[in-house]
């Protein structure tokens, strides 16, 4: 009896877990269908990846950038799109924040105080979405309000978290290196708006869900390029964060960022294509709007003559590779363009796409509902909810604020947009020539982003609204 009780736990530890594996391997062989493959596969793939990501606390940032970027969202149906594989580094983060909880220092500052009330808001405004619209859209908001939560987790992680720790200590690392990952993300997304482009040119079947945007041509009805995104107003965006990137490096000694001449122009005129064919006007009203606000920030410091000879050599070059490849959509962009400066007031309701019936249901609802008005139906809840007669997409991000979250959900963006801006611009000011770039590309994109709010609700941008708050937290970070 005693024998065979030690020989039990030693014959457990010799060959229970060979068996195991073996056990798991045959499952994974003998399994016909291929999702039940990969699911078998993943834990293979995805713990030693988990423990690779934690080894240091800022790796899962570049980590979920690349797969942002660069990943479609897996072909499950959950959601509007399906799960993205992103979601996993953000998860990871958590686990990394909480690692390191002793080395966060978060000071009370005007930009923090914003960030946290504006999350506040709208996470409060998840039981009025229970209240007006159930517990299933509810949920809905809920998790939207979480996937908004990560680009405010990056900047908490990035500015007051371990990352700021490893800078302070002055250990090694991408996350204490800021220019190379500036550079690796930069190629990431050249990568993947070529992606774009070339799916466009060709049509690709989606991936996975999608946003059912089209372009009808005299020869055939395109679907607008969008590459591994769920629409194309998100490729726009990340195509303007990066075109006023270039406009920011361009304006300052080659020694002072991250990339060469060539490299940001051969980028430049990727993203400009990809831009148009995104089919996205606000996008392109946020560069004109960045460019403006740079022209004026470096006013003393560059020669404006320059500057415009090398963008229009630039959008030159990019239109005629656009026009080389896509000769009939170029036309017809540009026939869009110029027809919405024409008909801008004989005709703005076709000029707006729309938008317009759901400003005015939207406006309407708030004049006969004013005290309803005061707190909101509920974050993101108005594309889902009969609760106003039918859902409606408000494609204007304070509008559809001021309904979903109500004058606090309101006036808590307006007080972030005016702390991003007033902490972009003294980082601009600053001596250190790399916080100075971090803060002037953050405070003219954002003047552009403020723009494009008005026709696009720029928070559903989650997948690469982190990274916009990862530069935002270069810039503020000490």
């Amino acid at each position: 009896m005693s024998s065979g009780g030690v020989l039990a736990p030693r014959w457990r530890e010799r060959y229970g877990l060979p068996l195991l594996l073996g056990a798991w391997a045959a499952a994974t062989a003998v399994t016909p269908s291929l999702p039940v493959k990969l699911l078998l596969i993943a834990p293979a793939v995805l713990v030693p990846l988990a423990f690779w990501t934690l080894e240091r606390p800022g790796r899962w940032v570049a980590c979920f950038f690349a797969a942002a970027l660069l990943l479609p969202p897996l072909p499950i149906a959950w959601g509007d799109s399906g799960p993205h594989p992103s979601l996993w580094f953000a998860a990871l983060g958590l686990l990394a924040g909480a690692l390191g909880l002793p080395h966060w220092r978060i000071p009370f500052s005007s930009m923090n105080a914003a960030l946290a009330g504006f999350f506040a808001v709208v996470l409060a405004s998840v039981a009025s979405a229970a209240i007006h619209s159930g517990a299933a859209i509810a949920a809905g908001s809920l998790v939207r309000v979480a996937l908004l939560g990560i680009s405010f987790y990056v900047f908490f992680f990035t500015a007051h978290g371990p990352a700021a720790a490893r800078v302070s200590a002055g250990l090694q690392g991408a996350d204490t290196r800021p220019f190379g990952l500036v550079r690796a993300l930069f190629w990431m997304a050249v990568a993947s708006t070529l992606f774009a482009c070339v799916d466009f040119y060709f049509q690709f079947p989606a991936p996975a869900g999608y946003s059912p945007q089209y372009v009808w041509l005299g020869s055939d009805v395109y679907r607008r390029a969008q590459g591994v995104f769920y629409e194309a107003g998100t490729l726009g965006n990340l195509c303007a964060f990066f075109l006023v990137m270039i406009a920011v490096c361009w304006s300052r000694p080659p020694a002072e960022v991250p990339l060469s001449r060539k490299a940001l122009a051969s980028g430049g005129l990727v993203f400009f294509a990809a831009l148009v064919l995104s089919y996205s006007r606000s996008s392109l009203l946020n560069v004109l709007t960045a460019l403006a606000v740079l022209a004026w920030l470096e006013r003393k410091r560059i020669r404006l003559a320059r500057v415009a000879a090398v963008l229009v050599t630039s959008v030159a070059a990019a239109a005629f590779l656009t026009w080389q490849l896509f000769p009939e959509f170029l036309d017809y962009y540009w026939q869009r363009l110029s027809g919405s400066a024409e008909f801008l007031t004989s005709a703005t309701e076709t000029v707006f796409s729309g938008r317009l019936a759901s400003w005015h249901t939207l406006t309407a609802w708030v004049a006969t509902h004013p005290w309803q008005a005061w707190v909101g139906i509920g974050y993101k809840t108005l594309p889902y909810t009969n609760y106003l007669g039918a859902p409606v997409v408000g494609d204007n991000m304070y509008l559809s604020l001021l309904v979903e979250t109500g004058i606090a959900g309101l006036t808590a963006l307006v007080w972030l947009n005016c702390a991003i801006l007033r902490s972009a611009a003294r980082a601009a000011r600053s001596a250190d020539s790399s916080r100075s770039f971090f803060g002037s590309w953050m405070l003219c994109f954002w003047a552009g982003q403020m723009v494009q709010m008005f026709s696009v609700d720029l928070l559903t941008f989650w997948r690469v609204l982190p990274l916009y708050f990862w530069v935002l937290a270069l810039a503020v970070r000490e």
